[in-house]
């Protein structure tokens, strides 16, 4: 309650409420960026992305209807994976999986193993 009254406080003054939707803004594209960054990479990638179009569905209806289409087909494939077999659902877990290994390798194969990783980690050095 008392967030949604700072909120609409905030919202009469319309210098301050322009500077704050545009902060929000930087901070939900930056979120969203470093989301779409990390989608090859083994990590939260698309939850980072998802993150940040909350905070951007906070003060934009474009970025709340994006947020509502995504949370609908992310629902429809759980849904659908939910009503198959164990055997293909764990099929597309080790497809996935060696999916995101592949890439990830080839990451660093590209780009190098950094220094921070330990030697006794298999990969290339």
């Amino acid at each position: 309650m008392a967030a949604a009254r700072w909120r609409r406080r905030l919202a009469t003054r319309r210098s301050l409420n322009h500077g704050y939707r545009v902060g929000v803004g930087i901070v939900g594209a930056l979120i969203v960026a470093a989301g779409l960054a990390t989608i090859p990479l083994p990590g939260p990638g698309w939850l980072t992305v998802i993150a940040g179009l909350f905070v951007l569905a906070t003060e934009f209806t474009w970025a709340e209807r994006l947020l509502e289409f995504t949370k609908h087909h992310v629902k429809r494939w759980t849904d659908w994976l939910a009503g198959r077999p164990v055997w293909l659902r764990l099929l597309i877990t080790v497809a996935t999986a060696a999916f995101v290994y592949g890439v990830l390798v080839a990451t660093l194969h590209m780009t190098g193993v950094p220094d921070w990783v330990p030697g006794w980690v298999p990969l290339w050095r």
